[in-house]
């Protein structure tokens, strides 16, 4: 606890007169107007840009770039307009699967050019066109929070059958315990408990669970169950 006479007010107070200076406000509204016309290009950006929201900044830095990697197999499923995207083209292939033909079709449009993107429409829970065990990493965000258990199972069990033995999937869903998921009415109605056993039940192991990043939804890590046979299995860590 601060003394009573220290200076930490004094320095606080004075931190917010240079902040409040024309040039600053002028310097920090002309850098939103930036971010916000960038934004407005990319579907999906409006719910948050991974380069400058720290929770989405988290997972970009946790799940996703510590995976990449120019030789091995990606697949995003519901890619949007390609905000987490841009991080995944450094893999040597990578699949994008969505259900919704004009979504896919967006991210055609900004990934046209990246011969070694895949674009997948699918059924709505499957992987057409991707070979067996073929693929290192899965992501995905934005998706699995509108869809409910039946459908999250089904995706599970087709994922098995595309991962690699050695492969790993991260998916962000929908957390029933916070109050942010409970006030959308577009949140699936899955608790990270759910998830748990549905992804176990799919022949997986759990291997990281962050609960507490996110305001309304979690993330799961994991990997084929054989995968971790006879030895530790690496960076098992949970985030309660």
């Amino acid at each position: 606890m601060p003394e009573r006479d220290t200076p930490l007010h004094r320095h606080m107070f004075a931190r917010f007169q240079r902040e409040r200076a024309w040039w600053r406000r002028l310097g920090r509204a002309w850098g939103a107007f930036r971010r916000e016309w960038a934004a407005a290009g990319v579907y999906g950006m409006r719910w948050g840009d991974p380069e400058t929201v720290p929770p989405l900044v988290w997972v970009r830095d946790h799940f996703l770039l510590p995976y990449v990697h120019p030789e091995r197999v990606a697949v995003e499923i519901g890619p949007g307009g390609g905000r987490w995207t841009s991080y995944l083209l450094p893999f040597r292939r990578l699949y994008l699967v969505d259900y919704v033909p004009e979504v896919l079709a967006e991210a055609r449009r900004r990934f046209r050019r990246s011969t070694h993107v895949v674009f997948i429409l699918n059924h709505g829970d499957d992987f057409p066109g991707i070979p067996a065990a073929s693929v290192d990493f899965v992501f995905s965000f934005g998706t699995f929070v509108h869809l409910e258990l039946p459908i999250i199972a089904a995706y599970l069990a087709n994922l098995a059958t595309i991962l690699a033995p050695q492969g790993q999937a991260v998916l962000q869903y929908a957390d029933q315990t916070k109050i942010m998921a409970q006030n959308n009415p577009g949140f699936a109605a899955t608790t990270p408990e759910q998830m748990r056993h549905a992804v176990t039940a799919a022949g997986f192991e759990v291997l990281e669970e962050d609960l507490t990043t996110l305001w309304h939804s979690s993330v799961i890590r994991f990997r084929p169950a054989h995968a971790g046979e006879g030895r530790p299995a690496q960076g098992d860590t949970r985030r309660p």
